[in-house]
């Protein structure tokens, strides 16, 4: 098996939709730290598991300097932005979304 690993920082907004009172429902922004994870038995033509650049378009293209609720169709919470970015990268297995110090979410696919 092959893996490789891509991590990079974004600056992003979002609100949470939440049954209870909270401050996170109002509008606010964090600097996120991604750690996306992608695995393959064989390489691809090009001798890669998914290209860098590729991961960095598809994360980092749609959600760096974005309202986050305007790109994923859920509650943008860390753990379905990582489920997110597992759905929508080619090869991903798992990926880890750190919204401040001290809090992230990890979503790997079975």
């Amino acid at each position: 098996m092959y893996y490789v690993k891509k991590r990079f920082e974004i600056s992003a907004a979002h609100r949470l939709d939440l049954s209870y009172e909270s401050k996170c429902a109002n509008v606010h922004g964090h600097n996120w730290i991604i750690n996306v994870e992608c695995r393959a038995k064989e390489l691809n033509k090009d001798g890669m598991v998914t290209d860098f650049t590729h991961i960095k378009d598809l994360v980092m293209g749609k959600l760096d300097h974005a309202f986050i609720n305007d790109v994923i169709p859920t509650n943008p919470t860390a753990e379905n932005i990582a489920r997110w970015i597992v759905d929508n990268v080619p090869n991903c297995w798992r990926c880890e979304v750190q919204e401040s110090e001290g809090n992230s979410a990890i979503y790997e696919k079975d």
